[in-house]
């Protein structure tokens, strides 16, 4: 289209035709969600659930009021200001694309250091449920024991100054605090992050911090508020110059679009102590049995995502979609979660996990999904002790081959020396980046010294069938490369003389 239509309240009438516009008078919604770390998932997905249901006249006081507690979150507040909270959602499909702008959020809390703005905003008596998607590795989780990590200076600083907290839960202890002085009760606390039993995690980082300082407040905390577990699924890339043209193809400027998926899910507890929105009205399943959906979710799709975006990184393929047309990557993708990992998952109502694989590597090999190795390999530090290493325990409890999830284990350490198979050098992509490159370095000569970062393997090293299977791989890839590996893995898997290597390296 010649002309572009800002995005904006009043621009809203002016929509080209096909575009789906808020159907609900935006100026009378009122808010009852405060969400912290408003990036591109949340508004494709929780955002999108809860503005679906105000479009059939339901739900309009649980409007969104975004936050950040990150200094470049001010950058992303002044960009939905700008259009009025509003956002394009580009649903990118195979069979074409379609437009369509969601109203559900209706401010972003201002940021500052200390958190002030926020913590009185989770103050007020409207907001009845504080949800976040701060990443995996946002919720202080000690790899080594699975517990809350009150060692970390950002926590240390939140026990030391509750009142001026850096960190999202020491914000939430604060605002709790208050609610509890003034009598105004509890809030919800809803993970929508990729972690098993996510709102238990939740909760302990919440109680912990607050007991760490206040016990009683603590107490108070865990008797009062509720902290559902829940699953959340859809795929959604990052925003950048091929996001920002789609938006325009449409008709539309805005600065902050989200291109997605058609496939949503979310599976939530029940457990809500201020009141909910009716999600389950527009799609979302209310269940019982999250962790059986969570397991297979992060299992399988979290899971597969890992196993195909490293190697493809190494090999210079920046696509997912173009990752799953390569023959190796497949491979290794359907043989690992066939054999390996779909075993030790749980089926759920209507989905066995062979077929749950067969539905995301449909979804994998989208091309209309512009989904980036380097985006979905990223931190791996928390990625594969949370997707991949519980696959490889209960493979190894329950007596099933490992020669697959120990080879996307060698590939990860691969990966972490930053160089790809062409020589080109891969940028830093991980939190942990320096801590990782270095013991990869020395895991040239003895790749078990990787396999020794206790923080992330536990006491796999000890594991013989895993170590040895792990060295077996790590010899083929300083044999043969990335390809090389993939191919054996294809064919003879282990080939003898990388088993007598594996052998030599266990012992």
């Amino acid at each position: 289209m010649d002309e572009l239509i800002p995005l904006g309240e009043g621009t809203l009438e002016q929509m080209p035709p096909g575009v789906r516009t808020p159907g609900y008078d935006r100026s009378k919604l009122t808010a009852g969600i405060v969400h912290i770390g408003l990036g591109n998932f949340h508004r494709a997905h929780q955002g999108w659930y809860l503005h679906r249901l105000m479009d059939m006249g339901r739900a309009h006081d649980w409007a969104i009021v975004g936050a950040g507690v990150r200094p470049q979150d001010t950058a992303q507040r002044q960009r939905l200001m700008a259009q009025d909270w509003l956002t394009t959602l580009v649903e990118l499909d195979p069979s074409g694309a379609s437009a369509e702008i969601t109203g559900s959020m209706i401010d972003f809390v201002p940021v500052e250091e200390e958190n002030g703005p926020l913590i009185a905003r989770m103050a007020d008596p409207d907001i009845r449920i504080v949800s976040l998607t701060v990443t995996e590795g946002g919720y202080y989780i000690d790899p080594a024991t699975g517990g809350f990590d009150a060692t970390h200076p950002d926590i240390v600083h939140d026990i030391a100054n509750p009142q001026t907290p850096r960190t999202a839960f020491g914000a939430m202890v604060a605002a709790l605090e208050l609610r509890r002085a003034r009598g105004v009760g509890p809030f919800t606390g809803l993970c929508c992050d990729n972690l098993q039993a996510n709102g238990a995690i939740l909760r302990r980082a919440v109680v912990s911090l607050a007991g760490a300082s206040d016990p009683a407040l603590a107490g108070w905390i865990d008797a009062h508020c509720t902290f559902p577990n829940s699953m959340v699924d859809c795929i959604v890339p990052a925003t950048g110059p091929k996001e920002l043209a789609l938006a325009r193809r449409f008709g539309i400027d805005d600065a902050a679009p989200v291109t997605h998926e058609s496939f949503r899910q979310w599976v939530i507890e029940d457990r809500f102590c201020a009141g909910r929105p009716d999600w389950d009205a527009v799609g979302a399943t209310f269940s019982d049995r999250v962790h059986d959906h969570e397991a297979m979710k992060l299992r399988i799709l979290n899971g597969g995502h890992q196993m195909i975006s490293v190697p493809a990184d190494l090999l210079g393929i920046d696509t997912i979609s173009d990752a799953m047309a390569h023959d190796g990557i497949n491979t290794l993708l359907r043989r690992t979660i066939a054999e390996e990992v779909a075993p030790c998952v749980t089926p759920v109502p209507g989905m066995a996990p062979l077929a749950y694989l067969d539905l995301i590597e449909r979804r994998f090999s989208n091309p209309e999904i512009i989904d980036t190795t380097r985006r979905v390999a990223f931190d791996g530090s928390s990625r594969q002790p949370g997707f991949i290493i519980p696959s490889i325990r209960d493979a190894l409890s329950r007596g099933i081959g490992v020669d697959g999830l120990a080879l996307v284990s060698a590939l990860w350490m691969r990966y972490c020396l930053g160089e790809r198979e062409d020589g080109s050098a891969i940028e830093p992509n991980d939190p942990n980046w320096r801590d990782l490159h270095d013991a990869a370095r020395a895991a040239i000569d003895d790749p078990l010294i990787w396999l020794r970062q206790s923080r992330y393997y536990g006491d796999l090293a000890t594991e013989t069938r895993f170590a040895s299977s792990f060295g077996g791989w790590a010899a083929v890839l300083a044999k043969d490369g990335v390809a090389g590996a993939l191919r054996a893995f294809a064919g003879e898997r282990l080939q003898p003389s990388a088993a007598n290597a594996a052998k030599r390296l266990s012992r």
